[in-house]
């Protein structure tokens, strides 16, 4: 993939994470952070004079469509666009009419626009994402389940395809509920995603780096307009949903086990220290994730979510 093309895609990414207009302080220092973070992956563009272009509207949307020289690569633009709008599993009206103008731009019909979202809408975060009880609900065995979590979606971030991607937040999700559940408190989808912000962990920001890390690690590929990709060590370097999802499901059964006492500050301070550690962990646990990876595909990784 060309620089350029890379180059418009993380655009059109920071464009739709900026799309609801509603991002405060916290979660613009958030994207700033990850544009910072995947200039180290890519040193050929600027990412941090790439995040205040967009943000101050100096680099906008035709400019980018512009940069993208062919159809598969404005396919995949409107996909991965279309996961950073519905991180949060749903789509405000900002929102929307931002997707309408990138599909007219990157001139896709309705019908190709309507196909890729038939395709990622079953992995779009839902209140049924927290509606079944993870695996290994008694105290004992909780390690082993958060455990589990970090090793599938580990996994799921070293393929190639969106619906992979957007996987690792229901994953997410189902794991602290399940979590609570284990300390007899019964949690909707709202307050997990309270939770799982409170900690600093941003929904969008998630999928922003996931998708720029796939794309500047040589993951992504393109054919007849789809992306497409294999497993490789390109990516197994880089991968951070193990740590964040090990650190989260850490820290959600402190919190509970302790009778939900915890303020923000602390909640988020809790989860860097956990982080660290979880970080190291997955380098042991690196050849079980590569398998894991070699197993899975959107119809096993759909029934996982839905159990």
């Amino acid at each position: 993939m060309r620089t350029e093309d890379q180059k418009s895609i993380l655009a059109i990414a920071l464009l739709a994470a900026f799309a609801d207009g509603a991002k405060d302080d916290r979660e613009r220092e958030e994207v700033r952070r990850i544009a910072e973070s995947l200039a180290t992956a890519s040193p050929m563009i600027d990412l941090r004079a790439l995040y205040h272009q967009v943000l101050l509207k100096s680099f906008g949307l035709d400019e980018a469509v512009a940069g993208l020289s062919d159809d598969g690569l404005r396919h995949y633009a409107y996909e991965m666009a279309l996961c950073v709008c519905e991180a949060d599993g749903q789509t405000t009206a900002s929102e929307r009419a931002f997707l309408d103008r990138l599909k007219a731009s990157l001139g896709l019909g309705d019908v190709q626009a309507r196909e890729i979202e038939h395709e990622l809408d079953p992995f779009v975060p839902t209140a049924s994402a927290a509606s079944g009880a993870a695996s290994g609900n008694e105290k004992s065995e909780l390690d082993q389940s958060i455990l589990n979590y970090a090793l599938l979606n580990g996994a799921l971030e070293l393929l190639p395809q969106s619906w992979a991607s957007m996987a690792i937040i229901p994953l997410q999700i189902k794991m602290i509920y399940g979590i609570g559940k284990t300390y007899g408190v019964t949690l909707d989808q709202g307050h997990i995603k309270e939770f799982i912000a409170a900690a600093g962990v941003g929904l969008t920001s998630q999928y922003l780096e996931q998708f720029g890390r796939k794309m500047l690690g040589g993951l992504l590929g393109k054919m007849a307009g789809k992306t497409v990709g294999k497993i490789g060590r390109a990516a197994t370097g880089m991968a951070f949903s193990f740590a964040t999802t090990y650190a989260l499901g850490q820290l959600a059964k402190n919190y509970y086990a302790g009778g939900r006492q915890m303020n923000g500050e602390l909640l988020r301070d809790t989860f860097q220290s956990l982080l660290g550690p979880a970080k190291e962990m997955q380098a042991r646990y690196l050849p079980q994730i590569e398998e894991k990876a070699a197993t899975l595909d959107a119809s096993k990784v759909l029934a996982m979510i839905r159990a």
